[in-house]
C-alpha cells in the first residue's frame, strides 16, 4: 500500500521538469517583447501572444504549487521552491505589463532606449533558463551558477543605465511641450526596468537556493 501511495506522489525530478517548462516561457515571452521594440507594432498580435504565454506559465505555476502540497520529499525547501517559481511568473508578468502600457496609450513608435532594454531582457532571459537548467547538480554547477548571476547583475545595472538616460532624454524632448508623451515614454521605461529588475530577482533566488544546498 505504502509504494502505491508514493507512486502517486510527485517525484523530485518534477519540480526541475516544470521549472524548465516556466522558464522557456519566460524566454519566449521576452523574445516576443523585443520582436515588439524592434519594429512598428502590431501591438495586439504582441499582447494576445504575450498574453497567451503568461497564461501558461500560470499553469505551471499552479502545477508547482500543487507539487509542493502533495510531495513529501522535495529537491530544497519549500518556501525556496514556491519563491522561485512565483519569482519567475513574476517576470512574464511585468513583460505582459508593458505590452499592456503601449496598448493603453496606442503607441506604436518607441524610443531608441526602450529597444536596447528589450534585447537586455531577452540576453538576461536566457541566462537565466541555462541557471534553471544547472539545478539538478548544484554542487557540480556551482560555479557556473554564480557566473550567470553575476552576469544578469550586471546586465541589470545596463538596463538600470538606459532607464536613467532614457528618461533624462524623453525629459529635454517632452517635458514642457508634450506632458502626456513624457508621461507615456516614462511608463514604459519603468515597466521595462521592472522586466530587467524580476530577472535578476530571480538569479538571486537561485543563488540563494545554491548557498543553502551546497
Amino acid at each position: 500500500m505504502l509504494g502505491w501511495f508514493r507512486a502517486l506522489m510527485p517525484k523530485e525530478e518534477e519540480f526541475f521538469t516544470l521549472y524548465t517548462r516556466h522558464a522557456a516561457l519566460v524566454v519566449e515571452a521576452a523574445a516576443e517583447l523585443d520582436r515588439m521594440f524592434g519594429e512598428r507594432a502590431d501591438i495586439g498580435g504582441h499582447w494576445q501572444r504575450i498574453t497567451d504565454l503568461e497564461h501558461a506559465a500560470d499553469d505551471v505555476t499552479r502545477e508547482v504549487m500543487q507539487a509542493v502540497r502533495k510531495s513529501f520529499i522535495t529537491p530544497f525547501d519549500r518556501s525556496d521552491i514556491t519563491d522561485l517559481i512565483q519569482s519567475m511568473d513574476d517576470a512574464v508578468d511585468k513583460m505582459r505589463r508593458v505590452v499592456k502600457t503601449a496598448q493603453l496609450y496606442e503607441v506604436t513608435v518607441f524610443e531608441p532606449g526602450m529597444g536596447a532594454m528589450a534585447a537586455i531582457a531577452v540576453k538576461a532571459s536566457h541566462l537565466m533558463s541555462e541557471a534553471i537548467g544547472l539545478l539538478p547538480r548544484l554542487n557540480a554547477n556551482q560555479a557556473r551558477i554564480a557566473a550567470i548571476a553575476e552576469e544578469i547583475g550586471k546586465l541589470e545595472s545596463e538596463a538600470d543605465d538606459l532607464h536613467d538616460a532614457g528618461l533624462r532624454t524623453l525629459y529635454k524632448q517632452y517635458g514642457a511641450a508634450e506632458p502626456m508623451r513624457f508621461f507615456i515614454g516614462r511608463a514604459l521605461f519603468v515597466d521595462l526596468e521592472g522586466v530587467v529588475d524580476s530577472l535578476d530577482d530571480v538569479a538571486h533566488e537561485i543563488t540563494s537556493i545554491m548557498i543553502e544546498n551546497v
